[in-house]
């Protein structure tokens, strides 16, 4: 199945790759072109000048952008050029609502649509072991099982459109309490003078442990966060989540604290680090307890 990838971030350009060792990438399209192009030079396969020149050379398309407004831009676009019998697979995190809406448009051209959002870090997508979870049609789902396996090994169908999505959506809401009580454990164990290397080796191995642990902590040891997955765009995965739980009424106290979070670290400047920079506001906590107890005088007895 010749394969087009739309969407050469930090995750895409990794996950095109895997499709090129599977032999099914054909061609990538990126908004910033001369990273598209650069790919295909590596790769070996097309930089078409734009989606829909993309979607008319091939008969399954993966997507994975941003936001919901981009992945209903795109879907537009693509949408002429597609064959009927074509497949579009979109990885991006988006409402559940834009998944089924991106079902509609497609669905009169004879196109099959799968919202099949992944979960694994920048990792996963480079190692090809992204856990995959996928709504749509079970004969799409089936098609789709080639690409699908070059890009991930735990690929589960949960439903229709959006189900996938929905699927995400409960994913990144465990993902904001796990982050968010590994940067407040680090910021304690740091404060009590623990050895961190020795303690990560150890705690890793408890019952407390995570993936996030494991993988982040180190990030908050260095003080250093690249991105592997931005503060900004877990709080828009995250107001996703506020708005799904917010059509039956209810408010997400964890999502609601990790918002207020994201927004003070996107106001300090830190909102394209990766989300293990919640320990700068963790560290704060015993730093200006710190400066209050150096202040403070010293009692009589």
């Amino acid at each position: 199945m010749r394969t087009g990838f739309i969407g050469l971030g930090a995750m895409g350009a990794h996950m095109a790759r895997n499709l090129h060792k599977a032999g099914l990438l054909a061609a990538v399209w990126n908004r910033t072109a001369a990273k598209a192009k650069a790919l295909a030079r590596e790769l070996g396969c097309r930089a078409p000048d734009s989606p829909a020149d993309l979607a008319r050379e091939v008969d399954a398309v993966v997507m994975c952008v941003s936001a919901d407004g981009d992945v209903l831009e795109v879907v537009e676009k693509i949408a002429p050029a597609l064959k009927n019998g074509a497949l579009v697979i979109d990885c991006s995190t988006v409402s559940a609502e834009t998944a089924r809406r991106a079902a509609q448009m497609l669905a009169p051209r004879g196109v099959q649509f799968l919202d099949s959002p992944v979960s694994g870090g920048v990792e996963g997508a480079r190692d090809g072991t992204l856990a995959i979870m996928v709504g749509g049609e079970e004969e799409a789902f089936e098609r789709a099982q080639p690409i699908l396996k070059a890009l991930g090994r735990t690929i589960t169908h949960f439903g229709p459109s959006g189900s996938g999505q929905a699927a995400k959506a409960t994913n990144q809401i465990m993902c904001a309490g796990i982050i968010e009580t590994v940067a407040e454990a680090m910021a304690f164990a740091r404060a009590q003078g623990l050895p961190l290397d020795k303690l990560v080796d150890t705690l890793g191995k408890g019952a407390g442990s995570s993936w996030y642990f494991v993988h982040r902590a180190p990030y908050m040891i260095r003080g250093s966060y690249p991105a592997g997955f931005r503060v900004r765009l877990h709080a828009k995965d995250l107001g996703i989540c506020r708005d799904m739980a917010a059509r039956f009424g209810v408010s997400l106290p964890v999502v609601e604290r990790m918002l207020d979070e994201y927004a003070k670290l996107i106001d300090q400047g830190y909102g394209d680090e990766d989300i293990s920079a919640t320990f700068r506001l963790k560290a704060e906590l015993f730093e200006r307890a710190a400066g209050r107890d150096e202040a403070a005088p010293a009692r009589g007895k």
